[in-house]
């Protein structure tokens, strides 16, 4: 399935603005990702499994929080980083 990655996260997918991943849930994705990208799943993972704090996950432009929401093939998952600072 397509996933896209923001600007701050395409040092780890070769500056690709999306690339393709597996899984059946959005925890195996995150997986298959790091096994194409290493590095990428713990810059949006930690290490207690959750989602980080300036993360955002959607999957077909619906925020999710949870990482067994169950994937389709055709859908599409976009990972957003807020923005911090001042």
């Amino acid at each position: 399935m397509k996933v896209r990655v923001p600007t701050p996260l395409r040092s780890y997918t070769k500056q690709k603005s999306q690339v393709e991943a597996t899984g059946s849930m959005l925890a195996d994705l995150l997986w298959d990702l790091d096994r194409h990208y290493p590095g990428l799943r713990f810059r949006i993972i930690t290490e207690q499994d959750e989602i980080r704090e300036h993360i955002k996950l959607f999957v077909n432009q619906e925020q999710v929080r949870d990482l067994s929401v169950a994937l389709r093939p055709a859908d599409e998952v976009h990972i957003i980083c807020a923005l911090s600072g001042g």
